[in-house]
């Protein structure tokens, strides 16, 4: 698990997930911490390293 600081999409705050990189391929809903909206997060690990990372607002 390794520690991926990123900016909310909808209060812009900084904040941080742990990312388990033995998993390839990662989709899934988080709350954000600060203003606890839903946000969707995309993360490709490969070669133990993290080749991609989005946080998309989910629209309602």
């Amino acid at each position: 698990m390794e520690e991926h600081f990123f900016q909310c999409p909808y209060c812009w705050e900084e904040i941080s997930m742990l990312i388990d990189y033995s998993v390839p391929n990662q989709t899934y809903v988080e709350d954000c911490e600060v203003c606890c909206n839903p946000i969707l997060i995309t993360a490709t690990i490969s070669d133990g390293q993290l080749e991609s990372f989005s946080s998309e607002s989910i629209e309602q």
